[in-house]
């Protein structure tokens, strides 16, 4: 699947949650909502990496696909957020990061 495509689908299952949880899709709540996958992201992190409460271990593979889970929520606001505001990412991606097109030179 594309990134195009990709982006279609998150917005679909963010619409589909939010009505499901009555809450209103806006900018303002994809934005709070990216923060808060993030922070759960670094949380799976810390416990994968074990710079926890060692009550708090799980098992390399269960805290990996943990990390894993929680790094595709991020993905998947970021891919929400960049079709609600009409961006391509991939486009993006390139010429920011492989290309360099959008760095000031």
């Amino acid at each position: 699947m594309e990134i195009k495509q990709l982006q279609k689908q998150a917005i679909k299952v963010i619409s589909r949650n939010s009505k499901r949880d009555g809450i209103k899709l806006s900018n303002d709540y994809l934005l709070l909502k990216l923060t808060e996958e993030v922070g759960e992201f670094v949380q799976s992190y810390l416990l994968h990496y074990r710079r926890c409460r060692p009550a708090k271990y799980l098992s390399p593979k269960i805290s990996k696909r943990e990390m894993a889970k929680e790094l595709s929520d991020v993905f998947g606001l970021v891919a929400g957020i960049a079709e609600i505001q009409k961006i391509d990412l991939e486009e993006a991606f390139i010429k920011k990061w492989i290309t360099n097109e959008w760095i000031k030179k």
